[in-house]
């Protein structure tokens, strides 16, 4: 049965298990981070209709409980993974605020923004035009991550495991497009993680019979 890394709702939840995990230092720059991640997502929902903040939570008990990550910039990135692509924040934020190899990494995990499809002559652009344009951009990201420095790898295999842990929570078709992705691009770059590499294949086996299903 694959572990599931859930019991961090909140910063009262995740600082005890952090100060007895890492220096006190780097529990300072956490809790800083998850402020700041809290300030900028603010009322944003996960898909199953929680704080956007448990994801983040999720993530870093991930790297942290399940992963044994210890590099402190690692951690904040995870906690600020998905500021600039969903927020108003920018990277030049992240970098005044947590330092440029915390931005860097950050930015290695987040999609580009999709240009607007342009109208050709006398047509104009579809909602399946846009929809095509978001596919491609993101198809792109995940093959780019290939080339992903080691520690941005991990912020994004931690955000991943956070992702799928409860994919049976989301509609049907979101689980078969979001489980083919993950098998088709995230596995691979669990593959120079052991512990991930071994979470995900339990995680996979969880997931056989949908598997042989699609």
């Amino acid at each position: 049965m694959t572990e599931i890394f859930t019991s961090w709702k909140s910063w009262r939840d995740a600082e005890q298990p952090l100060a007895a995990a890492l220096p006190g230092e780097t529990v300072a720059v956490l809790e800083e981070a998850v402020a700041f991640a809290e300030q900028r997502h603010g009322d944003q929902l996960r898909p199953t209709g929680v704080p956007y903040l448990e994801h983040l939570l999720e993530a870093l008990e991930v790297a942290v409980r399940g992963a044994g990550v210890r590099d402190p910039d690692v951690l904040v990135a995870i906690v600020l993974h998905d500021v600039v692509e969903d927020t108003p924040c920018t990277r030049a934020e992240i970098a005044e605020r947590f330092g440029e190899h915390v931005a860097e990494l950050v930015a290695w995990v987040t999609k580009p923004a999709v240009a607007a499809p342009q109208d050709k002559p006398g047509v104009a652009a579809t909602g399946q035009d846009r929809a095509a344009a978001k596919a491609a951009v993101k198809a792109a990201y995940l093959r780019g991550l290939a080339a992903a420095p080691p520690q941005a790898v991990l912020v994004k295999l931690a955000d991943r495991v956070s992702n799928v842990q409860e994919l049976h929570r989301v509609p049907v078709d979101f689980q078969r497009r979001y489980h083919r992705e993950t098998v088709e691009h995230i596995l691979p770059l669990a593959a120079t993680s052991p512990w991930f590499a071994r979470w995900f294949a339990a995680w996979r086996d969880d997931w056989r019979a949908f598997e042989s299903s699609e």
